[in-house]
């Protein structure tokens, strides 16, 4: 039997933030993690997420900028660069570029608002119908990278990271909670932290929470999506030139960011926002890659960027975890934390989720009302 102040279910990006910000505290905490630390089967492997400031809420493009600063802290506490600053272009008729800009300007992030021809002047190997937003700071996070140093801080405060544990049962105790591996380990709980990601909805039936917790606009949803890796034109030579993207019209919302070492750095990641199967939880996931997916992303790059060629080399299936109104939940019930910030969007926050959390579960500060339930 094993036993903790803090316990954390789940060592993704979600989990390794708040292990960090707990033992940085001085808080005893251990984290169980079903496999191993940003393993495959979850939403925080590989090299490549968007990072950007780019929302239509001023909640968000704020909390991005409290995010950059636990990326410099993460990067001077431990050596690991896992942001790479490229630049971000939004545009499409539904992206709203202007009401982009004017929320960064409302927020002082540096931007520029550009007409499409000369953002094709600026960046040939996309084609512009729209005004672009141009975003200098946006770049990409390296999950993996992100994970691996948030643990090794954790562990330098002091905690401790289980792998190969996977929780079967919780149960309420007088001092907090008791939690039941798979194959019959148990770990007592003081504070029980859940950041389970798209395993989340499988393990919600054996959390003890009230009927109802969970509202009709904070309700978990899981979706195995797919990406797309498109060789650039010029060679992996070109990969430094791309910024990331987010395009978003009547037809389709299709995001890209450099693709870097998930695909040999030889290409452009690009995906459809929310194209993927709705499944029950991370446990049916079944790697398929959907063909009318593929079709219609191919069919965007065919039309949308010229710099590479519209064929994908690679492609691979991945896991969002979404809420019905995309904002995350963040909230306590009787020692029980629940931390869901959306793989949708939610990786560039990783530092700051932590923050959050530990916010949620000493009462010490402030978790945004939009991510509490109660």
């Amino acid at each position: 039997m094993t036993g903790s102040r803090h316990v954390v279910i789940g060592a993704g990006l979600a989990g390794a933030s708040v292990a960090w910000r707990l033992a940085q505290a001085g808080h005893e905490v251990t984290v169980l993690e079903r496999d191993v630390p940003a393993n495959a089967q979850g939403s925080s492997h590989g090299s490549a997420r968007i990072f950007r400031h780019a929302y239509p809420s001023r909640l968000y493009t704020e909390m991005v900028v409290r995010a950059e600063a636990g990326w410099e802290e993460l990067h001077e506490s431990s050596g690991v660069q896992a942001l790479t600053l490229t630049g971000a272009v939004d545009h499409g008729a539904l992206r709203r570029p202007t009401a982009l800009a004017e929320v960064l300007e409302a927020c002082g992030v540096a931007h520029e608002l550009l007409s499409g021809a000369e953002a094709r002047r600026r960046w040939p190997m996309f084609a512009f119908e729209t005004e672009v937003l141009w975003d200098p700071g946006a770049g990409v996070v390296d999950p993996e990278a992100a994970v691996q140093a948030m643990l090794d801080l954790a562990r330098e405060a002091g905690a401790h990271v289980e792998t190969g544990w996977e929780v079967g049962r919780v149960e309420r105790t007088r001092t907090g909670h008791r939690l039941t591996s798979t194959d019959g380990r148990i770990c007592e709980a003081g504070e029980l932290i859940v950041c389970a990601g798209g395993w989340l909805p499988q393990l919600l039936s054996e959390l003890p929470l009230p009927a109802g917790f969970l509202p009709a606009s904070h309700a978990v949803e899981v979706r195995q999506e797919q990406a797309f890796h498109f060789p650039y034109r010029g060679g992996a030579g070109e990969a430094a030139a791309w910024p990331t993207f987010i395009h978003s019209s009547a037809d389709i919302t299709v995001y890209g960011l450099p693709g870097g070492r998930d695909a040999g750095h030889a290409g452009q990641k690009v995906a459809e926002f929310n194209g993927g199967r709705v499944i029950p939880s991370a446990a049916a996931q079944d790697g398929r890659v959907d063909e009318a997916n593929r079709r219609r992303v191919t069919g965007f790059v065919a039309e949308f960027l010229p710099g590479v060629e519209p064929a994908p080399y690679a492609e691979t299936t991945c896991l969002f975890t979404n809420t019905a109104s995309e904002d995350f939940l963040i909230d306590r019930y009787e020692r029980l934390t629940v931390v869901s910030p959306c793989s949708g969007h939610g990786a560039k926050f990783a530092p700051l989720i932590g923050e959050l959390a530990l916010a949620a579960v000493t009462g010490e500060g402030e978790v945004p009302r939009e991510f509490r339930v109660v």
